[in-house]
């Protein structure tokens, strides 16, 4: 089945598209980084550089040999700072599509699926556009995709509830032109019930790479001047152990006077908390051993492989990953796709 990737990052959602049985046929991205990436890690798949906005129709059926042809699945993740919950604190930014960024990727998005048609599509982003106060930008997804001929469902996955050991809330609107597909039903929970596996958790994906010749690597120092503090937060906890509220005999901070990811600390027995797309030295989550994880840490809470090459700094490739959909979940959805249109898969990876 041939996909067509938007706003493709470092190919996190296309990794598990892939292993549903879709093959991307191009990939699309502004940042020159992520076509990297793309290059080690995809080297075969056609990579259009270039803001959403001013992709032309053209411009895609050039990369694909002059021809777009039949194309089963368009799938993207538009940029989610305009409906991320930062915006609620940052009263100086526009949020949803009154952002100009926001309508353009969303825009832009929509004018794709126009152009080219696709049997199904997948769009994915923050929790944060199933909002309430979001609601214009979701109707307008919804409401051009249906004016198109699309059957359209939305809902909020969490990837803990797919195998992905991270506690990860994303909204998905998934479309198909033959009839409405139901978002797949969940493998692992908190609580398992019967048939339903317990969620993965850090312990049981991190161990191996946490050794002691290691473990205090120069350039994950974690904490700054609250280091100690750090290391005196229980893993599974973050600052608001040192409140009064919770009973601290010396507290340190006000209650929900920090971000709640200050001094978070990952516990080896439960999934991660959404790793963020920035790297920092106060914001976890951060390693059971006070530390802040590494970049092979992070791969393997959002799934990816052990072998994927990334571009760029630490930094840089950290954003990357953050910003990524894990695989895992990824998978889930696209074989429920794959499913509903009738299309051969290949044995998942």
């Amino acid at each position: 089945m041939r996909s067509i990737s938007l706003f493709s990052g470092c190919g996190g959602l296309d990794l598990g598209l892939h292993a549903a049985g879709f093959e991307t046929v191009l990939a699309s991205d502004f940042e020159r980084l992520c076509a990297e990436t793309w290059h080690r890690s995809m080297p075969r798949t056609p990579f259009l550089l270039g803001r959403m906005g001013k992709i032309t129709r053209d411009d895609v059926a050039a990369q694909l040999g002059g021809r777009i042809g039949d194309i089963d699945l368009i799938a993207g993740g538009p940029p989610c700072p305009p409906f991320s919950k930062s915006r609620f604190y940052r009263k100086d930014k526009p949020r949803a599509l009154d952002d100009p960024n926001g309508w353009e990727t969303i825009n832009g998005y929509l004018n794709m699926l126009d152009w080219v048609r696709p049997r199904a599509f997948i769009l994915e982003n923050v929790k944060g556009l199933a909002y309430k106060v979001h609601c214009d930008a979701l109707d307008t997804i919804v409401s051009r995709a249906e004016a198109l001929g699309y059957k359209v469902t939305t809902g909020v996955l969490n990837a803990a509830d797919y195998g992905v050991p991270q506690i990860r809330e994303r909204c998905f609107v998934i479309g198909s032109l033959d009839k409405a597909i139901a978002l797949p039903t969940p493998t692992h929970a908190k609580l398992p019930a019967a048939g339903l596996l317990p969620w993965v958790s850090t312990g049981a994906v991190l161990t191996d790479l946490d050794t002691e010749e290691n473990a205090s690597d120069e350039g994950h120092f974690a904490g700054g001047q609250h280091h100690q503090l750090l290391c005196d937060v229980p893993p599974g906890d973050n600052y608001l152990y040192f409140t009064e509220k919770r009973g601290h005999p010396n507290p340190q901070f006000k209650w929900r006077g920090r971000y709640w990811s200050f001094l978070l600390k990952l516990s080896p027995d439960m999934p991660s908390w959404t790793i963020q797309a920035r790297r920092s030295n106060n914001m976890g989550p951060f390693h059971w051993r006070n530390r802040i994880l590494r970049i092979s840490e992070i791969k393997r809470l959002q799934t990816f492989p052990d072998a994927f090459e990334l571009a760029g700094t630490v930094e840089q490739q950290w954003r990357q990953i953050g910003n990524a959909v894990p695989p895992l979940l990824a998978a889930a959805v696209g074989r429920r796709v794959a499913e509903a249109i009738g299309a051969p898969m290949r044995e998942a990876a």
